[in-house]
């Protein structure tokens, strides 16, 4: 199975670009922050994730502003077919607090 779900804030969003069947695509920057036990031993955890939402998804992130706090669900794959990079693919996401865009 490869499903992630994690609480996270939107850091950064490029432009809408769009896929020659007109599909749109959202390439984003997403902030996670939590504090997890391992071992028996509290850790905090600190990263940035790449991540990529297509069609209804990246059109609905498309309009939050920088700042959002998301519960972000999806999986992972590989940034390009060749590549070792993983990427997020956005499949739904609820959002927990709305940033104002202004």
């Amino acid at each position: 199975m490869n499903r992630v779900v994690l609480t996270t804030s939107l850091l950064e969003r490029e432009a809408i670009r769009y896929t020659p069947a007109g599909i749109p695509i959202l390439g984003l920057k997403l902030s996670h922050h939590s504090v997890q036990r391992e071992a028996g031993i509290e850790r905090t955890v600190e990263m940035d994730i790449a991540a990529v939402a297509a069609d209804r998804v990246a059109l609905a992130i498309d309009k939050l502003a920088l700042g959002s706090l998301l519960k972000a669900s999806g999986f992972l794959a590989p940034r390009r077919r060749a590549s070792r990079t993983l990427v997020l693919h956005l499949t739904e996401f609820e959002l927990i607090e709305h940033i104002s865009k202004d």
